[in-house]
């Protein structure tokens, strides 16, 4: 009786599993364990242990494999001002009153293009976004604009990111002033300061396949736009206690 109780909850913990992933195709096992209880209550079944849980997801290869980067987008040796780091002493309590900025690269057939993200800090939503065919400052542009058009008239937002060419620039920088932000970056070496920011790049990448080669610019960007709809919608963080970014912004 214990063994076929046992198969029955494997059973359902896998259909949970793979219902997740079709959305979420590389969603963490620890970000899914909850949810996967949640759902198995609904269906009357025993919740899950997170040691089982993971022992069930092992013997089906089902655990997540991470790959690393290897494309650097910062260039921090230029002539223009940087900031102090405002946001590292700063208390968060509420959306739209810091973002946190960052680039990463795509890969598309026999070349790259860059995604500029804007990300709420306190709700991990992003707010702004951009595919670009070159890490010229215009990408950085149009993700800032997006992200304004959403914050309902917020002033004193700070805007922080690293110390490249696209940040300290003098049209982003006019850009941010008219919007009344005050402007923060990292400080030298310190390349843990925008470790919020490239989670959220890790995240896009790991977890929804944005590492992996695209077909064409026009693909990137479609793929992009679905991923950041469902990345806002239905990616738990156990920072949030386990609620979405959409919800947290919303709360």
């Amino acid at each position: 009786m214990l063994l076929e109780k046992r198969s029955v909850q494997a059973r359902e913990v896998i259909d949970i599993v793979n219902g997740i992933r079709a959305i979420m195709p590389r969603t963490g096992c620890r970000k899914m364990h909850g949810e996967v209880n949640r759902q198995l209550i609904l269906r009357k079944i025993e919740p899950i242990g997170r040691d089982r849980f993971f022992e069930i997801l092992r013997e089906r290869d089902l655990l997540i494999k991470r790959k690393r980067r290897t494309v650097f987008t910062t260039d921090s040796y230029h002539r223009f001002r940087t900031y102090k780091n405002r946001l590292k002493n700063a208390i968060i309590t509420k959306p739209n009153q810091a973002w946190v900025a960052d680039i990463t690269y795509l890969r598309i057939k026999n070349d790259f293009c860059y995604l500029f993200l804007l990300t709420d800090d306190y709700s991990r939503k992003i707010v702004g976004y951009n595919v670009s065919k070159d890490l010229s400052v215009m990408g950085a542009q149009k993700a800032l604009k997006m992200a304004s058009k959403q914050a309902n008239g917020a002033e004193a937002i700070i805007h922080h990111s690293d110390r490249g060419i696209q940040y300290c620039c003098d049209a982003y920088v006019k850009q941010m002033k008219k919007h009344k932000m005050q402007i923060s970056m990292t400080e030298v070496n310190h390349c843990y300061e925008n470790a919020k920011a490239e989670r959220v790049n890790g995240i896009l990448k790991q977890e929804f396949y944005l590492n992996e080669v695209l077909p064409n610019y026009k693909s990137a960007c479609k793929m992009v736009t679905e991923v950041i709809k469902i990345y806002n919608n239905n990616r738990w963080h156990q920072a949030l206690n386990y609620m979405t970014p959409e919800a947290k912004h919303a709360a």
